[in-house]
């Protein structure tokens, strides 16, 4: 298969994109970690993931035509390309993002998400990413995010381990007005963590026990997604191999 894109890739990616670009750049990224089987995606199969109703916010309703003139704009940028493989009559694209940025894979999974969620507290957020690559525990949620803090990637409207906290990209363009304010917050840290007298606080367990049943339903729905979605890609492949056999 031949892949065009820019060739110089000691070139950093961009600081910012469009509401569109990153809509698509996080299709691109989502799929290439849930249904590597059908990745590199075509125009139809990414405009269906930009315009699914589950993990993305806000809905989007992208013509393929609006879909295919954003994929031209992020190969320009260097952080997608189009591939051309042997026998297929479709062009399909991916991302470029690992040759421009040095994120490391759970990092690129928390992108992903913020991406295409936007702004979101880092108990979902953990949920959310480890349906495309592990991610242990909190603890190692944290460091990733502090270090694309770091890099300024990611922005927070308080300390990562703060009950209540809600963290998001800053991809944004400059007149969006998306920079998180600060939140007001108790000094001590998540109750999760809290101890008292060498026991856990008592009047937190019922609440961890809903979140870990929230998290669960998060990472079920996102699972279902990835199974439609893979669903969806098998069936346009079906219905392109029928069209070159003339059925």
């Amino acid at each position: 298969m031949e892949a065009t894109s820019l060739d110089d890739n000691t070139v950093p990616g961009p600081k910012q994109f469009t509401r569109g670009q990153r809509r698509v750049l996080g299709v691109l990224l989502e799929k290439a970690f849930t249904t590597p089987d059908v990745y590199p995606l075509t125009v139809k199969s990414c405009t269906s993931g930009c315009n699914q109703k589950n993990n993305r916010d806000p809905v989007t309703n992208y013509s393929e035509e609006q879909v295919r003139d954003i994929l031209d704009e992020l190969r320009e940028v260097g952080v997608a390309a189009v591939v051309h493989t042997d026998g297929g009559r479709a062009e399909r694209f991916r991302h470029y993002m690992r040759k421009r940025y040095t994120f490391s894979e759970v990092q690129l999974a928390i992108i992903t998400e913020l991406l295409l969620r936007g702004r979101q507290q880092p108990g979902e957020l953990r949920t959310r990413a480890s349906r495309m690559t592990p991610i242990e525990n909190q603890e190692t949620l944290r460091a990733a995010l502090a270090d694309l803090q770091t890099q300024g990637f990611v922005q927070s409207n308080g300390p990562l381990d703060r009950r209540g906290v809600e963290v998001d990209h800053t991809f944004y363009l400059d007149g969006e007005g998306q920079k998180l304010a600060p939140g007001h917050f108790s000094a001590s840290p998540s109750v999760s963590d809290e101890v008292v007298d060498d026991e856990p606080v008592t009047w937190a367990s019922s609440s961890g026990e809903l979140e870990d049943l929230k998290q669960q339903q998060v990472a079920m729905a996102g699972e279902m997604s990835a199974l439609r979605e893979k669903l969806a890609h098998l069936t346009d492949q079906l219905d392109e191999l029928r069209r070159a056999l003339g059925m």
